[in-house]
């Protein structure tokens, strides 16, 4: 049903926390998703193989040491076992909700573009994943949380061969997000 692809930061410090909480979330996620982790940061290899994820090293990076979203969506497009891919920042926790309006939103169209505004919560530890994780992280999201901005797209779900050309733009630029929801469009 659906391929998820990230490019990592590196997995040092708060960023490997919060990359690794995230990871882990997608993989319980039911239906299972294919996960592709893009890049050669410290950490992604090692990562990969941990959750037991794909990890394809070869994208490029542009001039700012940003990886460039015409290499990504090329390697992904090549790789991906489904016909439906989603870029998601490697910081995002997804849960059950996500696959459910995944699939409700494909149903209704062969071409889409769905993406979704997140919300902030300070997270500094591991997280357990126990039995009740996503009653526990609901509450604590409207105890201590924070609705992100509404520029902030930090998923885009979209079939596999919507877009032709890419431009060699940076990720991690408003303008890359920007020409994503604007082409799509």
């Amino acid at each position: 049903m659906l391929t998820l692809f990230s490019v990592p930061r590196p997995f040092v410090g708060h960023y490997g926390i919060i990359q690794r909480n995230a990871i882990k979330s997608w993989t319980m996620l039911r239906p299972l998703p294919e996960i592709i982790l893009l890049g050669t940061d410290e950490g992604t290899a090692e990562v990969a193989e941990e959750f037991g994820v794909r990890h394809v090293p070869g994208i490029d990076y542009g001039d700012s040491n940003s990886p460039r979203l015409d290499s990504m969506h090329r390697e992904v497009e090549r790789e991906a076992q489904n016909a439906l891919l989603c870029i998601v920042n490697a910081d995002i926790i997804l849960m059950n909700d996500f696959m459910r309006a995944v699939e409700r939103v494909s149903q209704r169209s062969r071409k889409f573009l769905m993406m979704g505004q997140r919300h902030n919560l300070d997270v500094r530890s591991p997280m357990g994943f126990g039995p009740n994780w996503i009653a526990e992280l609901r509450s604590q999201v409207e105890e201590t949380g924070s609705l992100g901005a509404r520029t902030g797209e930090d998923y885009i779900v979209f079939p596999k061969d919507f877009f032709g050309y890419i431009p060699p733009l940076d990720v991690g630029h408003s303008y890359t997000d920007g020409w994503l929801l604007y082409e799509g469009r």
